[in-house]
């Protein structure tokens, strides 16, 4: 029966539902992971939304303190490994054979296997909202003690479906790894790699690292929590700040793992529509390569109230600082790309622009939170909550949305309606502003985050960031119906969409063959 089904679908897609249950073809598995990511997009969105109808005003309106600590805890598990990663991933399958001329991704069926498992890992983790005393209440990243001595039955749960989700990222990053090394058309060498291509390779090594540590740290929480362990309990001998080292150390990482392939998307749209190459591609290959590096030796800097010794305080801080250097470069890169170019401002240009100037906010702040000293005022603030979501709103997802844009003609073989995608532009850059410029102030004036309630004082602002927060969420429905509007109608799209793309990904048609580069293209 299965090599029935394999023969069937080396010429041609499977009909109905079972094309996508069964597929290894990289492009469907890549449509399968953007309409997951998108889904989980809205679900986190929705439980963002009753976080801020909730501090629309201070005093408890809507929920109650349980669950609106619930809401924040599960809104960041689903943002960060539901809608992020595998948009990136999506990314990644859909792309990368095309970019470097492959004629799938190196281990299909596995890549089947790595998509299939998400649904269920999410299903569990939004079921345990309908358990008995609710869901994870600990905060996305779930310290002990509160996620070993003070959470519901919802924990094992909770652990399994972080476990399934990470078996589904390490598969994925070994098939990113394998195919790039291994299906690279002949002439291709490392440095004509597109950037893209770059950053993921990058990505998916840092993924393998990362992924085995995060599953320690909740298997001891798991045993800490059920089989009478006490990693992280202190009357037991424990630790709980060890949690805290193991979380970060896999932590930190984690934050490129969703930033570095917006670097790569950045790369590849720049300099389309400045329609001159990229300025210091050899740089900016090894300034991600020095990230990903970094990113490994900074990750106390999330820990500096837990009373370090001084030594270790300044090692963090001055590698912290270091880190701004190669993300400098890159912002750097990216502006002399535009400098003088014949640029146009179609939306994916618009949405890459964007990224520069609030992902460069985002830095900035990052840098005042790495001085210590200073970061004893601004910890666990809102502050830090502004720091972390200009970095992964209008930075990551700026990226996937623009990547959306861009990809879109090719994908479906329409062109998108530009008058909609720039009006989804404007509404998405004013209202993410409303909604995170001003907790930057509430978190300076001493506002504490995942609260469900406040003083007097933050009234004002907090109105205006919970109506910030609902004006974008309806701004990226728009995006929505621009999407649907484009695979079903729309100006067919030529092959080369854009005018200045280069890559192999614009010698195919649009859209491209079920089975693409079936011979390899020779790379000049």
């Amino acid at each position: 029966m299965s090599e029935e089904i394999s023969h069937q679908q080396g010429h041609h897609p499977q009909p109905g539902i079972l094309r996508w249950l069964y597929t290894t073809n990289h492009k469907d598995i890549g449509t399968l992971y953007l309409l997951f990511s998108l889904t989980m997009f809205f679900v986190g969105g929705s439980m963002a939304m009753v976080i801020r109808a909730e501090l629309f005003q201070p005093g408890l309106q809507l929920v109650n303190p349980l669950f609106f600590n619930q809401m924040t805890t599960v809104h960041g598990l689903v943002m960060v490994f539901g809608a992020v990663m595998p948009a990136f991933t999506g990314l990644a399958n859909w792309l990368i054979p095309i970019m470097i001329g492959a004629p799938d991704m190196a281990l299909p069926r596995m890549n089947n296997w790595s998509f299939w498992i998400l649904p269920f890992a999410f299903s569990l983790l939004l079921l345990t909202l309908f358990m008995d005393g609710g869901g994870p209440s600990s905060g996305w990243t779930f310290y002990a003690p509160l996620s070993t001595k003070y959470s519901g039955n919802s924990t094992a749960l909770f652990v399994f479906a972080v476990h399934m989700m990470g078996i589904s990222s390490i598969m994925g990053a070994i098939n990113v790894i394998v195919t790039i090394f291994n299906l690279r058309a002949p002439g291709m060498s490392w440095m004509k790699l597109p950037l893209f291509v770059w950053t993921w390779l990058i990505t998916a090594f840092l993924l393998l690292a990362v992924m085995p540590v995060l599953a320690a740290a909740v298997t001891m929480v798991l045993t800490d929590k059920f089989f009478g362990t006490s990693f992280f309990d202190a009357a037991g001998g424990g630790d709980p700040v060890m949690f805290q080292h193991i979380f970060w150390f896999f932590g930190h990482p984690e934050v490129y793992i969703m930033i570095l392939p917006a670097f790569g998307i950045i790369s590849t749209i720049v300099p389309t529509f400045a329609r001159k190459p990229l300025f210091g591609y050899r740089s900016m290959v090894y300034a991600t390569c020095s990230i990903a590096l970094l990113s490994f030796i900074v990750w106390a800097h999330h820990m500096f109230t837990t009373g370090l010794p001084v030594v270790a305080e300044l090692f963090f801080m001055y590698s912290t600082m270091l880190i701004a250097v190669p993300t400098g470069v890159k912002v750097f890169n990216w502006v002399a790309t535009m400098w003088r170019g014949a640029m146009t401002f179609e939306t994916p240009m618009l949405f890459a622009i964007a990224f520069i100037v609030l992902f460069t906010i985002g830095g900035f702040s990052g840098l005042m939170l790495a001085i210590t000293p200073a970061d004893f005022q601004y910890h666990d603030t809102y502050f830090v909550v502004a720091h972390f979501h200009y970095v992964l709103v209008t930075g990551a997802i700026f990226s996937l949305i623009a990547a959306a844009y861009f990809w879109l003609p090719k994908w479906t073989g329409h062109h998108y309606d530009e008058r909609l995608g720039q009006w989804h532009f404007w509404c998405s850059l004013v209202s993410v502003n409303l909604l995170f410029f001003p907790m930057h102030f509430v978190g300076l004036a001493g506002m504490p985050r995942r609260i469900p309630d406040y003083a007097l004082q933050f009234a004002d602002l907090n109105a205006l960031i919970s109506i910030g927060g609902f004006a974008f969420g309806l701004s990226q429905l728009l995006f929505v119906w621009v999407v649907i509007k484009c695979i079903r109608s729309g100006k067919a799209a030529a092959a080369k969409v854009w005018e200045g793309a280069e890559g192999l990904e614009w010698t195919l048609s649009s859209p491209p063959p079920y089975h693409s580069f079936t011979t390899p293209p020779k790379v000049e």
